[in-house]
């Protein structure tokens, strides 16, 4: 594994793959959450705006991990 990427952001998270890697960051905006996926030299896959379903969980403030099940159309985030 490379170090992380100059353009990615020390709150992003790798998560590994059995093929590929990817790091995920995750910004709070008004309507939903921005996921943005890089590839593991930086690159961007996808920058989506989400809704998190059962958002009374989620506190984008407190420790959470990316998880599989996480694409360009869905992101599992465990907290």
């Amino acid at each position: 594994m490379k170090d992380r990427p100059k353009n990615i952001s020390v709150s992003a998270q790798l998560l590994k793959g059995i093929g590929d890697s990817s790091w995920f960051e995750i910004t709070e905006e008004k309507q939903g959450y921005r996921i943005t996926r890089y590839s593991e030299n930086g690159e961007v896959e996808c920058d989506s705006l989400f809704i998190i379903s059962r958002e009374e969980n989620f506190d984008i403030n407190k420790r959470f991990e990316f998880t599989c099940i996480s694409h360009c159309k869905e992101c599992t985030i465990i907290q």
